[in-house]
């Protein structure tokens, strides 16, 4: 995902409730979000479908490692290491 530009991607509201289709087409030609605005805050972010996909695999595959990680520090896991060599057969 891009960064925001804050002078080109806060829109009020009424703005976007008027033109929607071009907003889209802004978010998803240009991958970058749009923070809507209601009453001069922030209320909402529209984002291009596959980036909303990429994001969610991230915070997925990050998950993944955090557990991981916490489990090693618990002694519960085995490391890369490990694990490769376990795999390799060189145990």
């Amino acid at each position: 995902m891009q960064k925001l530009k804050i002078d080109q991607d806060i829109r009020p509201m009424s703005e976007v409730r008027k033109g929607m289709a071009a907003f889209i087409k802004k978010v998803h030609e240009t991958k970058r979000p749009l923070v809507i605005t209601q009453r001069g805050r922030s209320a909402a972010v529209l984002i291009d479908a596959q980036e909303y996909e990429a994001m969610q695999e991230k915070i997925e595959l990050l998950s993944d490692v955090q557990t991981a990680l916490s489990q090693l520090e618990k002694g519960e896991g085995v490391s890369h290491d490990d694990a490769k060599a376990r795999l390799l057969g060189e145990v």
